[in-house]
């Protein structure tokens, strides 16, 4: 499981969070793969591209999955 930290920051947009990962190339490509229902927060499909993700909270895709940490 891979960690991302968000460095004294509230938050992470979700589109943010997969480019930043690296699972994404873009931001629009990051914004499709969430609106198709292929992204997950916490085990629940999340399609709200600006969704906010805070630390303890658990983003999955393509058979991986990040935990947020503070």
């Amino acid at each position: 499981m891979e960690i991302f930290n968000l460095d004294n920051h509230p938050h992470v947009e979700l589109c943010d969070l997969l480019k930043f990962q690296g699972w994404s190339e873009s931001g629009g490509a990051a914004k499709e793969v969430i609106a198709d229902g292929l992204v997950k927060v916490d085990g629940q499909v999340e399609t709200r591209k600006r969704c906010k993700i805070v630390a303890g909270q658990k983003v999955s895709f393509a058979g991986r999955t990040v935990t947020v940490q503070a």
